[in-house]
Parts: C-alpha cells; sequence; structure tokens
C-alpha cells in the first residue's frame, strides 16, 4: 500500500459502490423473506440485517487485517496490521486511487452479504441465537481466509497476499469463489444437519409475499453494479465493461429460467423471473472483467438453465435447502469460475483467453482448482462449526412446537403482519372480525 495520489472521481465511485453493494444485504432480506411463510418474516429479515452488526463489528475489530493483512503462510492475514484500521487513517494510506478507509468500506459490504447469503438455506428453523453465534464464527473461520486466498493481491494493501490470487492467478473479479461457492457450500451442510423443515412435501410452504420476491431481486440487481463495476475500484473502462456485463448476463439468465419452467411446468412464473436475474448475477460475478458482453450473456443462460435445474435435486437427494442457495449460488458460481476457462476474451480488461480463444486448458485448470479448493474448504469448516456449535449450545433448531407456531413469535416475540382486527363492511353493516394472530396462538 503505498501512498499515491488520490483521485476525487475514483473515491466517489467506490463510495457509492460501497454504499450498492450494502444495500444488497437488504434487497437479500427482502428477497429471501417474500420466499418464507408469513410466520417467518421477520425472523428471515432479521438473520440478514444482524449480519451487518455482527461482521460490521468483527470486520472493524480485526476481520479486514485477517483479508488484507500482510499474509501468513499464503492462508491467512495478519489479524494484527490493521486491528481497530487505527493504521489506516490519514491521507497517506491510499489503496489504489482512493483512500483506505473506502476500500475497507466496500469490502466491509462484501463480507456482510457473504454471511447473510448461507441463512437461507436455514429458514423457518434456525435458532436466532445459534445463527447469531454461527454468523460470527463462520466470518472469522471461513469467510476471511477464503476472501484472503482471493482477493489479497500481492501490493495491494500489504507487501504479500493469499495464494489463489498470486500463487494461482485465478481470475475472479468480485467473488465467485470466495464468496457465492463459499456460502453455497456451507448453506449445503447446514441445510443437511439441521435436517428438513417440519410437513416438508406434506404441507404447502409457498413464498408468502412474490411482491417482496420482487423488490428484493431488484434492488440485488441494483445494488450489484456497485458489487461488480465497484470491483475496479476506478471510475474507468474497467468499471464500464464490468457493468455492461451485469446488465447483460441477468438479463439472459431472467429468459432461460423462464423458458425451462414453460418449458418443463407450462407456465413462467414471477419467482422463477426474479430467481433467474439471482442466477445470472451469480455467474457474471467471477467473470465480469474477463468476458465479453456476449460471453455475459452466454454466462447468463447458462447460469438461469443450470440453476433452475438444479433446485430440483434437492429433493432426489433429500436436502432441504429451503431458499435454494445451493441451487443458486453455489451452482451458478461454479457455472461463472468455470465458464473464464472457456469464454475468457483477450480483449477484455482481464487480458486472458479461455478455450474458445484458443487459449488452452491452463486457465480452466486454474478456475476449477480455485472452485474445489474454496468449495472443500468450506464443506470441511462449515461442518465442523455446526457439530461444535450444536453440542455448545444444546441444537441448532428451534423446537417442533415454536416452529409449528412460527418462528417470528418464537425468537422476536412480533409478528410481521398484525391480523387481529380485519374491518368487515357490507350494505349497512361496517365491524371488525377478531381472527387469531401467531401471537394469539402462541400465547394460547
Amino acid at each position: 500500500m503505498d501512498a499515491a495520489e488520490i483521485s476525487s472521481g475514483d473515491t466517489a465511485w467506490v463510495l457509492t459502490s460501497a454504499a450498492l453493494v450494502l444495500l444488497m444485504t437488504l434487497g437479500l432480506s427482502f428477497f429471501y423473506g417474500g420466499m418464507v411463510r408469513a410466520k417467518s418474516v421477520l425472523n428471515m429479515v432479521m438473520m440478514s440485517i444482524v449480519s451487518m452488526g455482527i461482521v460490521g463489528v468483527v470486520w472493524v475489530l480485526f476481520g479486514f487485517s485477517m483479508v488484507f493483512g500482510d499474509s501468513i503462510g499464503g492462508f491467512v492475514g495478519n489479524p494484527f496490521d490493521f486491528a481497530g484500521l487505527t493504521a489506516l487513517l490519514g491521507e497517506t494510506a491510499v489503496v489504489g486511487t482512493v483512500p483506505a478507509l473506502v476500500f475497507v468500506g466496500f469490502q466491509a459490504a462484501f463480507a456482510i452479504i457473504a454471511v447473510a447469503l448461507v441463512s437461507g438455506a436455514v429458514a423457518d428453523r434456525m435458532r436466532f441465537s445459534a445463527w447469531v453465534v454461527f454468523a460470527a464464527v463462520w466470518a472469522v473461520l471461513v469467510y476471511f481466509p477464503a476472501a484472503h486466498w482471493v482477493f489479497a493481491v500481492d501490493g495491494l494493501v500489504s507487501e504479500s497476499g493469499g495464494f489463489i490470487a498470486n500463487d494461482f492467478g485465478a481470475i475472479d473479479f468480485a467473488g465467485g469463489t470466495a464468496i457465492h461457492i463459499n456460502a453455497g457450500a456451507a448453506a449445503l451442510v447446514l441445510a443437511v444437519i439441521l435436517g428438513p423443515r417440519i410437513g416438508l412435501q406434506r404441507s404447502p410452504m409457498r413464498p408468502h409475499s412474490l411482491p417482496l420476491v420482487m423488490l428484493g431481486a431488484g434492488l440485488l440487481w441494483f445494488g450489484w453494479f456497485g458489487f461488480n463495476a465497484g470491483s475496479a475500484l476506478a471510475a474507468d473502462h474497467v468499471a464500464a465493461h464490468a457493468w455492461v456485463t451485469t446488465l447483460a448476463a441477468p438479463a439472459a439468465g431472467m429468459l432461460a429460467w423462464l423458458v425451462v419452467e414453460r418449458i418443463r411446468d407450462g407456465r413462467p412464473t414471477s419467482l422463477g423471473a426474479a430467481s433467474g436475474v439471482v442466477a445470472g448475477l451469480v455467474g457474471i460475478t467471477p467473470a465480469a472483467a474477463a468476458v465479453s458482453p456476449m460471453g455475459a450473456l452466454a454466462i447468463g443462460a447458462v447460469s438461469g438453465v443450470g440453476s433452475a435445474l438444479a433446485i430440483g435435486l434437492k429433493k432426489k437427494l433429500g436436502y432441504d435447502d429451503s431458499l435454494d442457495v445451493v441451487g443458486v449460488h453455489l451452482v451458478a458460481g461454479l457455472i461463472g469460475t468455470l465458464s473464464i476457462g472457456f469464454l475468457a476474451d483477450p480483449d477484455a480488461p482481464a487480458e486472458s483467453a479461455g478455450l474458445l480463444y484458443g487459449g488452452g486448458f491452463e486457465l480452466l485448470g486454474v478456475e476449477a482448482l480455485s472452485s474445489v479448493v474454496v468449495l472443500c474448504y468450506s464443506i470441511i469448516m462449515t461442518t465442523l462449526i455446526a457439530l461444535v456449535l450444536r453440542r455448545l449450545m444444546g441444537g441448532l433448531r428451534v423446537s417442533a412446537r415454536e416452529e409449528s407456531f412460527g418462528i417470528d413469535v418464537a425468537a422476536h416475540a412480533e409478528s410481521g403482519y398484525d391480523y387481529s382486527q380485519t374491518p368487515l363492511t357490507a350494505p349497512g353493516i361496517t365491524r371488525s372480525v377478531v381472527i387469531p394472530a401467531p401471537v394469539q396462538q402462541e400465547v394460547n
């Protein structure tokens, strides 16, 4: 991290991008919240929102240093290099052409949403206290090391960085491995360890608010322009390229998912449209600066088809990934990362050639190896964390009674919607009908 001239334009863009990425976590809370049943919506929103608090605090204390501190064997940054961020104060602390604290904030938003993504797999049944502890421990032991491997380029902040970015030389522009494959693998582990929701495949578990789902997907797409284009760390041609590919891929992903639904189920759905957008966004994340706009369309389409087909596997394999974190984030993350090995265009900012551009198998091998390393690490560490916490905390799940009545009431003593009094009007009649609310049911 050498002192350099600060660009006001670059600084403004990265600050804006950081805010956009933070907004994505709110969008995720709506996206996930709309997909659960009404009795779980507040808990689902809270699992995303509390991640802001947990990761935000840990990030300032030592998280940024674990990711971007001087590397310890290429595995993790020194947690004491930038502990408390005091070493990054002042005008001389610069990353690229932006103040170091701007970069700190941008990467903090990445860490927050990476943790929040996992929560979709455990909707309706994980104790909130268990989630809070898990989120903190997983961030420290899983996300921070993986982010160091992928994002800590030698000389960017510290002299030495992580092994995937520097020794492997892998391309992962904005976190296909560190964020999406990582979170998707963790989601799979938690879904298996917690077991299925009560009444799965016997009782309807349809999304309670598709408008919320669509709102969340829209906010995610909006924020993702900061997620990808902001990763250029400058207001330049790289950001412009990433912006366009971030437009193209989710557009193709949405259409591809709808085509699959039309052929398979006879009707395209709004939930499918929203899910296709997210699948396309996930797919283009690692490749945003490595492929052409046409390549982005291809990645989005394959991600949309692949994820739409993958979500059907959970019934055959017997795990309950409540909100399809595995089917969307893990699958599309793998598709996007591996697609770099095929579709990387030497004229794109990454200046690498995939198989279709005469680049040979080396890049594909590097991308595959990076994916496998992060996938295996996340599975192993998440398993250990979950099993230890289950033993220490006396279980990770709410009781069967709490799950049946609704986790909102059990965990937060609140209900997302007030059903206690609904006005009833008819010719000559105006009165209120009392409807039992989830809160009243729990009290009784």
